[in-house]
């Protein structure tokens, strides 16, 4: 009997039996969920659910607004992103600068000032009404510069005989990143891009400060009520998990479709 039976490392993934993966899965579970028992465990903590659950209501209408801003402030982020990354290799020099100048910007400043920056400067302006949309498009110029870079990393990693070779069967730039580009920059972009949209998520709780009542924030109001925090904070957790989880589930998903030999 040879000794590679035995062995835990499997030699490609793909070659792993779906029962074998299946038992890893769990073994992998059940050791992070020990850890997180025994922890809990030792720290000397008397749960009282029952306060927290009298406020089950206020969780669901906060979650419900993390979702919605969310959906709204992701796409809009990838929108921008492309168009910032398009901008960045613009011939038009202003407008070359006018990107980096804001990608550069947004980077290096904590998305805590832009939102008092955005808000406060121009957002209060208009009406206090708009604070559900403001946030989402601050998340969105916040989370659209850093998938600008991840975009042109990704176009810039196709190899420049291939954009030569477009050029020579007469494809316009808009067919040369639609049919050669983009194809081969996908399979870059896709991992880090997933785990942009999963911070925009995240970084939503930060949308507290405007008044918003989002998940994090009603978190906050049962623990100022209950004295509650881990029976208002673990909740925090799976929710923001429930929408995170699908995210990395379908861009592995995109990863897969999108995945050819070179």
């Amino acid at each position: 009997m040879s000794v590679s039976r035995f062995t835990l490392i499997a030699p490609a993934r793909d070659s792993v039996a779906p029962l074998a993966r299946l038992l890893s899965f769990v073994l992998a579970l059940g050791l992070i969920g020990l850890v997180c028992f025994a922890a809990f465990y030792f720290l000397d903590y008397r749960w009282a659910w029952g306060p927290a659950w009298g406020y089950r209501e206020l969780f669901w209408k906060g979650w419900l607004a993390t979702l919605g801003i969310s959906a709204l402030a992701i796409p809009l982020s990838i929108v921008l992103g492309l168009l910032f990354a398009l901008a960045r290799r613009s011939p038009l020099l202003p407008l070359r600068d006018f990107a980096r100048i804001f990608v550069e910007f947004t980077r290096g400043t904590p998305l805590l000032v832009q939102i008092f920056f955005y808000w406060y400067i121009f957002g209060q302006q208009l009406s206090r009404d708009y604070r559900f949309l403001a946030g989402a498009l601050i998340l969105a110029a916040f989370s659209g510069a850093y998938i600008s870079e991840l975009i042109r990393a990704g176009i810039e990693s196709v190899g420049r005989s291939q954009l030569e070779s477009a050029r020579a069967i007469g494809l316009s730039t808009v067919q040369t990143y639609r049919f050669v580009i983009f194809p081969q920059a996908i399979r870059q972009i896709l991992p880090p891009l997933a785990g942009q949209c999963a911070s925009i998520i995240k970084d939503s709780s930060l949308l507290s400060v405007l008044g918003l009542g989002e998940f994090t924030q009603a978190a906050g109001e049962v623990t100022s009520f209950t004295y509650a925090a881990f029976e208002a904070y673990l909740p925090v957790a799976v929710g923001y998990l429930l929408l995170t989880l699908p995210i990395s589930l379908w861009s592995q998903s995109l990863e897969r479709r999108a995945r050819f030999d070179t």
